[in-house]
């Protein structure tokens, strides 16, 4: 619909989080929207997240009451409209006097249960490690601690839904395609896409333009002429490292540093578990790709091993991955006490043509933070449709009753020669979209090629077609994490075949 579109209402710069969240509310309020992402969906800081839907109890200490609302309040939207990929989670919290007072840590997690309405997750309340599963893997000195409830989620896969989502609306999503230069002229934004792949150009007009390219929104800012620089960012980098799993239970373990950081460890992939994070401030330009550092793994070893019964050492990492945190500059000089919160500004260039720049935000708050996206522009929109995110479930997430097990049940008896696993990775993927992969097969074998790790070229195929998938690291880090699970010879079966299917595609269209 929006590919012919002479002007388009919405250019939307970044395909984050925050960028494709902003084009899924703002198409459904009946707004014209390209979205363009010079890399892959979520590829940047929205896909090197811990993996967590949460209030931030941490966000307490620095009495970021509203932050922590939000986000508490966004956790059970999430819920609502995506249970295929937000799924509630057990965290336990060691206790260690040293570091904070048993006292402290209650009146915490009193206000962590009651600054919002709970409805899906239970209370806090104390735990005797040495007595119950939620000491599982521990060092037995640890003889006390808390438990709590928050939500763990795929962070790629609810990028790409809510792409998904704009698109079947009538958004045009533009992937691998960078926003190379901006001019306001009367009242109408002149934006040149350049294909990060082909190299070709094309111009395209907006009325108003959404800077949400998180650590390159500084970047995007200078393209436009006459513009103040806007907000200092501060670059934060935050690492993680997978190890194999370091006990059998399904709860994680949030545990406390002498440093007053605090570390995640989290069962991950089902074999693994995942360790996290770092916080180490970056200077200059944000780099296109990040490494995690070795005194990054050797922090985070040292944080999980002095708690495990086990040790965490760096030769147990298997996967490790980084990310930036695009946060705006409170004048905090501790990076772990910068605020997670988001700043929205509209600027005015050449007079009167809009532009909104999105400063931080954190994974959890993004769909409040697209709503008042949405708000700061309807000046520019008095016919703009009003608020409807917050009921309407995300691609996939319209399961009965929001109970994923049973839905799983069901497609085991509609699909009674397909493999349990293969059906819960599916609709953990997909959720109820996991019929259009499956259509008509009936055995395993109408799956087509095996790659391994559960991933078969019906699924491939399906993510060509509908997910935006350019890359091998696209299918097996992104869109799924099977690469994690498979050998190097099989990752290259994968790579091979979508180099196949690119060339097909090549002569189909010569």
């Amino acid at each position: 619909m929006n590919k012919d579109c002479d002007v388009f209402d919405l250019c939307i710069v970044g395909g984050g989080v925050n960028g494709t969240g902003i084009a899924r509310d703002a198409v459904g309020r009946g707004l014209t929207v390209l979205l363009c992402e010079a890399g892959d969906l979520g590829a940047a800081a929205s896909s090197a997240s811990s993996k967590l839907i949460h209030g931030g109890l941490r966000y307490l200490e620095q009495f970021e009451f509203d932050l922590v609302r939000a986000s508490l309040r966004e956790r059970e939207v999430l819920l609502r409209i995506a249970p295929h990929l937000v799924r509630p989670l057990r965290f336990v919290l060691p206790h260690v006097p040293e570091l904070r007072p048993w006292w402290q840590i209650r009146v915490g997690l009193f206000l962590y249960d009651h600054l919002a309405r709970r409805v899906t997750l239970p209370a806090s309340h104390g735990v005797d490690l040495c007595d119950s599963h939620l000491g599982a893997g521990l060092n037995p000195q640890f003889r006390r601690g808390f438990s709590y409830a928050d939500c763990v989620v795929d962070d790629a896969r609810l990028v790409v839904a809510n792409a998904r989502a704009a698109k079947d609306l009538g958004a045009t999503i533009s992937i691998h395609t960078a926003c190379v230069a901006l001019k306001a002229i009367n009242g109408i934004w002149q934006v040149t896409l350049k294909d990060c792949i082909t190299g070709e150009s094309r111009k395209v007009k907006a009325r108003a333009l959404v800077n949400s390219a998180g650590p390159w929104v500084s970047e995007v800012r200078e393209l436009i002429k006459g513009l103040a620089p806007g907000r200092r960012i501060r670059l934060v980098k935050g690492s993680h490292i997978v190890v194999p799993r370091v006990h059998d239970q399904s709860h994680a373990y949030i545990l406390q540093n002498e440093d007053r950081r605090q570390t995640l460890v989290i069962p991950f992939q089902g074999k693994f578990s995942l360790i996290g994070t770092t916080e180490v401030p970056m200077e200059g330009r944000p780099p296109r790709s990040l490494s995690v550092a070795d005194e990054e793994v050797a922090y985070l070893c040292r944080a999980a091993g002095r708690y495990l019964a086990r040790p965490v050492r760096p030769e147990d990492v298997i996967w490790s991955y980084a990310g930036l945190r695009p946060l705006w500059d409170d004048n905090n000089v501790n990076p772990s006490a910068i605020t997670r919160d988001f700043l929205l500004e509209v600027d005015l260039a050449d007079g009167n043509t809009p532009a909104l720049t999105v400063y931080g935000g954190k994974l959890t708050t993004y769909r409040h933070l697209a709503d008042q996206a949405l708000n700061k522009l309807k000046t520019f929109f008095p016919h703009m449709r009003p608020a409807w995110t917050h009921t309407a479930a995300l691609p996939g997430g319209d399961i009965p009753n929001r109970d994923v097990a049973a839905f799983v049940d069901k497609l085991a008896i509609d699909y009674p020669g397909l493999p349990i696993r293969l059906l819960k990775d599916l609709v953990f993927r997909h959720g109820t979209l996991s019929t259009e992969i499956l259509g008509n097969a009936s055995d395993i074998k109408m799956m087509g090629q095996d790659f391994g790790a559960g991933l078969y070229d019906r699924e491939v195929d399906y993510l060509i077609d509908r997910e935006w998938i350019r890359t091998v690291n696209d299918v097996l880090w992104r869109r799924t994490k099977a690469g994690l699970h498979m050998t190097a010879e099989q990752r290259a079966g994968v790579e091979s075949y979508l180099k196949r299917h690119s060339e097909k595609t090549k002569m189909l269209d010569a």
